[in-house]
């Protein structure tokens, strides 16, 4: 199998599904279980030291989400990635993420910047290092922490179940030239459109860093340096 599952990771005291789900998710996300592998539910039960039925609710939460294909007498595999769902996953986001950034600046105080601007440094320094994956979840912090300034809990869990396709494609295309430190940039604009406390300028930085985000995705697919369907 190409992939790896560490049974120590898992807190027995803890639903064993939404466990499962979360490991099987990343991989699958980052690229480790890359677009047509086979997700094998008897290897990841025997991996995880778990009987099948959890990994079968978690196969069946990753398959309403789109990030696998279950078919009868084929068995699973992760999904290709779509440029219809792409696409879907971005005007959700945007949608969404607009809403938290305006909600955000009319709650904004020093130590909410200061939390931004920390964020912000370890993010560059990730990015001077090359490590993709913890750029991405240090982004993803970034972004979850501007919903949270507005104790926007179920909001935030809207965004990260549909934006996982667009996920998908950062780990392609992170590593390409300038992608980084645009996105930096763009992040700095936001939190200066937050410390003004005006909504409408926090929702358009917001938008503008997801509309250039989404473009680079477009051009990524159009090509070929995401394989799309």
């Amino acid at each position: 199998m190409p992939y790896e599952l560490d049974a120590s990771r898992l807190d027995r005291k803890r639903p064993l599904r939404d466990q499962i789900y979360d490991l099987v998710r990343h991989l699958i996300l980052t690229g480790r279980v890359a677009p047509g592998d086979v997700l094998d539910e008897k290897y990841i039960a025997s991996k995880l030291n778990v009987s099948r039925t959890p990994v079968r609710e978690a196969v069946k939460k990753l398959s309403d989400e789109h990030l696998v294909d279950v078919v009868a007498q084929s068995g699973t595999r992760a999904s290709h990635i779509d440029r219809e769902e792409v696409e879907q996953a971005y005007l959700i986001r945007r949608a969404l993420e607009m809403e938290s950034a305006a909600q955000a600046a009319n709650r904004m105080n020093d130590g909410h910047a200061e939390a931004l601007n920390d964020l912000l440094h370890q993010h560059a320094r990730a990015i001077e290092r090359s490590r993709v994956a913890e750029a991405i979840a240090i982004d993803d912090r970034f972004h979850r922490y501007i919903a949270d300034i507005s104790h926007l809990d179920r909001l935030w869990r809207a965004i990260d179940i549909s934006k996982a396709q667009l996920d998908r494609c950062r780990h392609v295309m992170l590593p390409r030239q300038g992608q980084g430190e645009a996105t930096l940039e763009q992040h700095r604009n936001i939190i200066r459109a937050l410390n003004s406390k005006d909504g409408e300028r926090a929702r358009r930085a917001m938008g503008e860093h997801l509309e250039s985000a989404f473009a680079s995705t477009l051009k990524a697919i159009e090509s070929g340096d995401i394989e799309s369907r």
